[in-house]
């Protein structure tokens, strides 16, 4: 009986997330395109993200709850965060505005919501060619900061399991040291309640921790790497070994 409800609180989610993507997507092709980019970037996103993780806890009963945004700069740096679900690509842009993320190309190209994300600047690759992408990541992500806005990355390069931590790629530790611009490090355990290619999902309360920021400071890529991905490994140890929340409050 409860898988029976999950699946069905999971169904609803989803075909509300779809209908609301759709239909904002073709409102923001409409008026957002006239707004300023950080008023653009709320129009679009943050009420689009807001919408879905309300939906979501009301459907599925996930919240959230953070600590350590003391640690986050006034400045716009490049945030580096675990991904092991879907859920931390929707609160980030709620906590890190406006911003940048590295996204495959070929979702610029979705109908409708994929047409309204092209205009929010983000740092489109092509994941076939290394080489090309590691150059874009570079030369689009300083171009961001130097306009005051966040660049976010996923430094795995892929989901991962709940609670592993996969090495970091190059890309983040590159555009921090070409930029002298610090990572901020991001950990969660959105894996225990959005589960990856899982269709249920499992209520609770998300713990999100920032670190105090990494600064370059004439490290070389492998050292300033090898340092955020151990203070990542240290956070997602301690979230793990933390019994399950299953709170309803957010802060």
């Amino acid at each position: 009986m409860n898988r029976a409800i999950g699946t069905l609180r999971a169904l609803a989610f989803y075909t509300g997330y779809a209908c609301f993507t759709i239909a904002w997507g073709s409102l923001s092709l409409l008026i957002a395109w006239a707004l300023p980019f950080e008023s653009r970037f709320r129009f679009i996103i943050q009420v689009w993200t807001g919408v879905v993780l309300w939906w979501l806890r009301w459907c599925c009963g996930i919240t959230f709850r953070v600590t350590g945004m003391e640690h986050v700069p006034d400045k716009p740096c490049i945030v580096v965060s675990k991904h092991e679900s879907t859920w931390e690509t929707l609160a980030l842009q709620q906590l890190f505005s406006p911003q940048a993320t590295i996204v495959k190309r070929e979702l610029l190209r979705i109908p409708f919501f994929g047409w309204a994300f092209a205009l929010l600047k983000p740092i489109a690759i092509d994941r076939g060619n290394r080489r090309a992408a590691l150059r874009a990541l570079i030369e689009k992500g300083q171009r961001r900061l130097n306009d005051g806005i966040w660049v976010v990355l996923f430094p795995e390069g892929t989901r991962t399991e709940p609670g592993k931590v996969m090495p970091f790629q190059a890309g983040a530790g590159m555009l921090a040291r070409s930029t002298d611009t610090p990572l901020l490090i991001v950990a969660h355990d959105a894996g225990k309640y959005w589960p990856a290619r899982a269709l249920v999902k499992n209520p609770g309360e998300v713990e999100v921790r920032i670190a105090p920021p990494v600064q370059p400071m004439g490290q070389d890529t492998k050292a300033l790497l090898g340092q955020a991905e151990h203070i990542l490994r240290g956070m997602m140890d301690q979230l793990y070994a933390e019994p399950t929340h299953t709170g309803d409050e957010r802060s």
